[in-house]
C-alpha cells in the first residue's frame, strides 16, 4: 500500500466515523499512481475533477466544508499540505471530457470516500494537454513518457486537446509534445 492509500483510508475512515459518504473523481499524477500506471513513488496531491452522483461527474466548487475538514485533518496527522486533495483541474469539466470518459472509470472503497479513477486513456488525453500546456521537462511529460501511448491513442488524445486550446501557438507546442512522442505524422494528427 502507498502512502497516498494510506492517507485516502484514513480519510475514509474519518468521513465513515462523522456519518459522512463522499465520491470523487481522481485524474492527475495521484490517479497514475493509485492505478499502478506510472512508477512515480509520490505526488504532492489528489486533483479531484469533481464528485460522481447520479452515473456521471458534476461540479464540486466550493468543496463541502465537511470534507475539507476531514482532508485538512488528514494532512495535519500524515503531514501532508492542507490542500493534498484539491479541485485544480476541475475547470476541465467545463471544456468537456473525452467521450466515454465514464465509462472507463474505476472504483475504489476507503470507507466513507468512494474513489473513481480516470481511464488509462482519459489520462493519456489529460497529459498530454498538460504536456504541450508546460513544457518537455515537465512531469506531465514525463507521465506521458511513462505511460507509452500508443500512435492509435495519441491521435484521438491530441484531436480532444484542440477542442479545449484551437490557438496556433497550442497547436504548435502539441506538435512538437507528439514528436518527441515517435510520431512522425503530427501534423496531419492534429489538422
Amino acid at each position: 500500500m502507498t502512502r497516498l492509500e494510506d492517507a485516502l483510508t484514513a480519510l475514509g475512515e474519518l468521513l465513515d466515523a462523522r456519518g459522512l459518504h463522499f465520491e470523487v473523481v481522481v485524474i492527475g499524477g495521484g490517479n497514475l499512481i493509485l492505478r499502478g500506471l506510472i512508477s512515480r513513488p509520490t505526488t504532492k496531491d489528489i486533483d479531484l475533477l469533481g464528485e460522481w452522483a447520479m452515473g456521471r461527474v458534476l461540479p464540486m466548487r466550493p468543496m463541502p466544508r465537511e470534507l475539507q475538514d476531514a482532508i485538512e485533518g488528514v494532512a495535519l496527522a500524515f503531514g501532508l499540505a492542507p490542500d493534498w486533495i484539491n479541485l485544480g483541474p476541475a475547470d476541465l469539466l467545463e471544456l468537456g471530457l473525452p467521450d466515454g470518459f465514464s465509462d472507463r472509470l474505476e472504483r475504489r472503497d476507503f470507507k466513507g470516500l468512494v474513489v473513481w479513477l480516470a481511464g488509462r486513456f482519459d489520462m493519456v488525453c489529460f497529459k498530454l494537454y498538460a504536456a504541450a500546456d508546460t513544457d518537455r521537462r515537465s512531469r506531465h511529460f514525463q507521465d506521458l513518457l511513462e505511460l507509452g501511448p500508443t500512435h492509435a491513442e495519441l491521435r484521438p488524445a491530441a484531436t480532444w486537446t484542440r477542442t479545449h486550446d484551437p490557438s496556433p501557438a497550442f497547436r504548435e507546442a502539441l506538435v512538437a509534445v507528439l514528436r518527441a512522442l515517435g510520431l512522425e505524422d503530427a501534423d496531419d494528427a492534429v489538422a
